[in-house]
């Protein structure tokens, strides 16, 4: 049945791995919520599913399920009231371990065409996930939409891609004949199972919890480890329902559905991310957020692969301009985004002290720091357009 799967996705995988290659723009999960591209009911269907998590259980199938827990508030103002499974992880790690091989021996097709129907049938309910990414992180609908939705969804896609791609450079079979001389050659018959490392762990963040998720988890996932999420406790409800839609398509397919989980810390008060993180059982970890814990987890860890991204530093050298008011729009709207949480919102400005010329002009320091500033408070002084794009 998987293979037919992969058979179904051979289109979006062949143009993943064509984009991949070429480094060009490419995507099939379209970034426009129109109507006339998600259907004319998407928006409405989303929005009722949504609100029918709201102060509800959350189902997910793992075993070790010792009660449930979820303190979800949403920044526009509502408790979520959503709870979700707790997990004893002397039950559920080991379930998960014993799972891997059964999600090794089905093969590298196998694998990438479950993970590109999960991807597909999270692309379906991106609205869904776009009012959830919305009440949890506080973003904007259009932010939540396009960065929770098909962006994240472009970013799993590509981790798969990567993935496939390596597997499949080597062969999965070869003979290995060496002549004898006048003696009848030696021949070997070779096979070559790809075997993930363990079990991978992709914790999550509060700001982007499905962008900062995919990645991690498709690309553990495809290449043969079964993976816990664990989400930040502000920010389940989307992590959860991706879940959930991976756990779906799992079973459908015979296989145990645990082989993707998720943890929740049953006492947000007492984070247990780190003896998570450090269990024997856990072999890759995917991070995004603060500095201080991707430090913790690359030095106290070792017994995984670690990968982080943390904080940076983005600077900006404005040198000269043709442009002067286009180019303040675009600083004052960079600057506001995502309310600069962006990794890539510029944190420093340098401007040259003795000014720049521009199309208006040349401009001294003082005049562009004021046109910037200025910019920022005409940019966000319209309340709904503030709240679209700072969230």
């Amino acid at each position: 049945m998987s293979q037919t799967l992969f058979e179904q996705h051979q289109d979006t995988l062949q143009g993943a791995l064509s984009a991949i290659k070429s480094r060009d723009y490419w995507s099939p999960y379209p970034e426009n919520p129109s109507p006339r591209v998600y259907g004319e009911s998407a928006d409405k269907d989303g929005q009722a599913a949504f609100k029918a998590h709201l102060n509800g259980d959350f189902e997910l199938q793992m075993p070790g399920i010792t009660g449930t827990a979820g303190s979800e508030v949403s920044p526009y103002g509502f408790p979520l009231g959503v709870r979700y499974p707790t997990v004893d992880l002397d039950v559920l790690l080991p379930a998960m371990q014993a799972a891997r091989q059964q999600w090794r021996d089905i093969g590298v097709d196998a694998r990438a065409g479950i993970c590109l129907e999960i991807l597909q049938r999270i692309n379906q309910r991106s609205f869904e996930i776009g009012y959830g990414v919305m009440h949890t992180s506080g973003q904007g609908f259009m932010m939540a939409f396009q960065a929770g939705g098909p962006h994240a969804q472009d970013r799993g896609l590509e981790a798969i891609a990567y993935g496939y791609a390596a597997m499949t450079s080597a062969p999965g079979e070869a003979t290995w004949t060496k002549p004898q001389g006048k003696h009848d050659p030696l021949v070997l018959a070779k096979k070559y199972t790809v075997v993930g490392r363990g079990v991978g762990l992709v914790i999550g963040c509060s700001t982007f919890p499905t962008w900062n998720t995919y990645p991690g988890l498709f690309a553990s996932l495809v290449t043969g480890n079964p993976v816990v999420v664990k989400p930040h406790p502000a920010a389940i409800l989307p992590a959860a329902i991706s879940v959930q839609i991976a756990q779906q398509v799992l079973e459908e397919q015979g296989l145990p559905p645990h082989i993707v989980s998720l943890v929740i810390d049953a006492n947000p008060a007492e984070p247990g991310t780190k003896a998570l993180a450090q269990r024997d059982e856990i072999k890759l970890i995917d991070f995004t957020g603060n500095s201080a814990f991707g430090n913790w987890l690359e030095q106290h860890c070792p017994q995984a692969q670690v990968y982080t991204e943390k904080a940076g530093v983005n600077t900006i050298i404005i040198d000269a301009t043709d442009n002067f008011k286009g180019m303040i729009q675009n600083l004052a709207f960079t600057l506001s985004l995502y309310s600069g949480q962006m990794c890539t919102t510029p944190q420093d400005i340098f401007i040259p002290a003795a000014g720049i010329d521009t199309d208006q002009g040349h401009k001294s320091f003082a005049e562009v720091a004021e046109a910037l500033g200025n910019g920022i408070s005409k940019f966000l002084s319209d309340p709904e357009r503030a709240g679209m794009v700072i969230g």
